[in-house]
């Protein structure tokens, strides 16, 4: 007897027939894809067996990928009461997208979190943003004699000057290292306050990118960071590798409410994400790739933002690189990020 039909009959001591693993795994898929057709709408927000098998998405084909789009449209549509879209608009030739950023003209509003937050799709409970804004102080640019010694502790065998830390420790110059993640004033901008406002860096030699194990995250022809939802196996290594705190985990079950759910969305963009996978800032890829801007750009109430096409001499990007005195955060990593900061 071959080796298939052993394993198709294989009978037990007591005479009855063993089933083999191919017929119960045959079975297995038969009874799961009855249960996903016969499913009530509640569980609509459950990836389906098709999606969870699908391949990297770059790797598939063409027919594949309208395949896999069509399967999210209906279960959007369904689970959101509305006409939801998923486009696979490909990046533009010629185009490698940069972001600068005028800290002295930024007034800490956070608008440019509340437009992210409602163009991507972001869960409202728990609460993920890709946009952080940090508060610093402005410093004392003086030092003062008189607290020579109030450092501590203030008498040592080694001397009255503080021999742990002395009385200039707590004296910030320029702008304080001291951040505060969470601040909510009565007004902004506070007189004794800078906003430095971090999102994905967009890096050229992204760190997060080496640390997929999957390649669920990559870099796209336009320099834009982006991540396969579907391949994503929820790691969190490019978490860690990220020198930015940009990257988000969902943890729970992402709530977005039908009525404040963004229907036109984009595969690699701001379609809804399930939990148990890592999001971040895309520039908006569902809108650049349309020729429009990234919605915190113009949400902006000062214009401190500014976006273009990194190629293009006369772009408003490259004119802040070329009149400007600029600089990259955590340059020091090697990242190289294509976001830029500024001063006037």
């Amino acid at each position: 007897m071959s080796e298939d039909k052993r394993e198709m009959v294989d009978e037990q001591d007591d005479g009855k027939v063993k089933e083999s693993r191919r017929d119960f795994l045959k079975k297995m898929g038969v009874a799961a894809a009855a249960a996903t057709v016969t499913a009530p709408a509640a569980t609509a927000k459950a990836v389906s067996i098709a999606e969870a098998l699908q391949g990297h998405f770059e790797l598939m084909s063409d027919a594949q990928k309208q395949k896999a789009i069509a399967r999210l449209e209906e279960r959007y549509s369904e689970q959101f009461s509305k006409q939801v879209t998923v486009a696979n608009t490909p990046a533009p030739d010629g185009v490698l997208f940069g972001y600068a950023l005028n800290i002295s003209k930024c007034i800490g509003c956070r608008r440019c979190v509340e437009a992210c937050v409602r163009e991507n799709n972001q869960s409202r409970d728990p609460a993920i943003q890709w946009i952080r804004v940090l508060r610093m102080e402005k410093g004392n640019l003086a030092f003062d004699s008189k607290d020579l010694d109030k450092g501590y502790p203030s008498s040592n065998p080694l001397g009255d000057h503080g021999i742990q830390s002395g009385g200039h420790a707590e004296k910030h110059v320029g702008l304080s290292g001291t951040t505060e993640h969470y601040y909510e004033p009565e007004l902004v901008p506070e007189d004794n306050a800078f906003y430095f406002p971090v999102q994905c860096q967009q890096c050229e030699k992204p760190a997060c990118v080496k640390a997929c194990p999957v390649r669920a995250t990559y870099r796209d022809p336009n320099g834009i960071v982006v991540i396969d939802y579907n391949w994503c196996i929820g790691c969190r290594m490019c978490q860690l590798a990220c020198p930015y705190w940009a990257r988000r985990f969902n943890w729970g079950e992402p709530v977005l409410p039908s009525e404040e759910m963004n229907p036109k969305t984009h595969y690699l963009g701001n379609r809804p994400r399930p939990r148990g996978v890592m999001e971040k800032c895309t520039f908006c890829l569902q809108r650049v790739r349309e020729g429009r801007y990234p919605a915190c750009v113009e949400a902006c109430p000062v214009g401190a933002r500014k976006f273009g096409n990194l190629l293009d001499p006369e772009s408003e990007v490259r004119k802040v690189l070329a009149t400007k005195q600029v600089f990259r955060f955590k340059e020091e990593f090697s990242t190289y990020p294509k976001f830029f900061y500024y001063m006037d």
